[in-house]
């Protein structure tokens, strides 16, 4: 088997937060994830029966999932493990919910999760996030110096916003993104400014942010491909929020579609894989 690209759509996403519609039904919400031609989803783990109905739809129509937690110790991620035994899970993506002010106080719980993890035998990636662990982006560069192996999802939206980078982007930021990008094990999809968390994909002011991420995931899949086995899974998560990530106007509405963005997203990563797969020279 050749390296594959596997595109998901989060189920948080699929959120409308709409003051006078209700949501759709998650049936509704599953059945146009497999329509539109999504390869899985983002599933939370944290929910036992919410996590039973979806992998049960997303198993009878031959699709994958990861399963989503938000540990704040490390005897949390033990419910999370058993259940993706009874369900399975391609990996577990682990927010870390605590805050530490030194990277030192993180060491118990890093080594902690990654030892239940070899213990279920299952990948767990670490994901960076705001108001979490990986909060910063210095700090989880400092965490990498005591944890060179540790295993990442990319999300760059928090670092662009929380750095506020200068425009352009200068090299020693480059750099910086580069090296949680040479850690990351999965990707999380949501294009940001330096002042907005996401922004809508076809806006003309925007191009030059869509740019930036486009740069930055090539980067992160030829990475990937350099370090990953010959027949090994990289999943990237379409992951546009519902309000207040979604920008909204004074009638509550949001100003683009989410849902047309996460289907131009799916086929803009899958352009830029096969893109990169076709050149002999990105070959593991």
């Amino acid at each position: 088997m050749a390296q594959q690209l596997r595109v998901l759509q989060s189920l948080w996403a699929m959120e409308r937060r709409l003051a006078d519609e209700a949501e759709w039904p998650l049936q509704t919400q599953l059945a146009m994830i497999r329509d539109a031609g999504f390869d899985g989803a983002g599933v939370r783990f944290i929910d036992p029966g919410f996590a039973r109905e979806v992998t049960s739809f997303l198993r009878a129509h031959g699709m994958i999932w990861q399963a989503q937690c938000y540990p704040k110790c490390v005897d949390d991620l033990k419910p999370v493990l058993e259940l993706v035994a009874r369900l399975g899970a391609d990996h577990v993506n682990l927010q870390p919910d605590v805050r530490p002010r030194r990277p030192s106080d993180c060491i118990p719980l890093l080594e902690g999760w990654r030892r239940l993890a070899a213990e279920a035998g299952v990948a767990v990636h670490v994901e960076t996030h705001r108001d979490r662990m990986t909060t910063d982006l210095f700090f989880t560069l400092d965490l990498l110096d005591r944890f060179p192996d540790l295993r990442l999802t990319a999300d760059l939206s928090h670092y662009l916003v929380g750095r506020e980078f200068a425009w352009p982007v200068d090299d020693v930021n480059h750099a910086m993104m580069h090296r949680i990008l040479d850690h990351a094990w999965g990707i999380h999809g949501r294009i940001a400014s330096r002042e907005q968390v996401q922004i809508s994909l076809d806006f003309p002011q925007h191009q030059g942010w869509v740019s930036l991420f486009t740069g930055w995931w090539d980067y992160g899949i030829r990475s990937w491909r350099k370090r990953a086995g010959p027949d090994a899974t990289l999943t990237f998560l379409c992951e546009l929020g519902p309000p207040p990530y979604a920008i909204t106007g004074p009638d509550g509405r949001e100003l683009s579609d989410r849902w047309q963005d996460a289907l131009v997203m799916k086929d803009m990563i899958r352009a830029l894989w096969d893109r990169i797969a076709s050149e002999p020279q990105a070959a593991p």
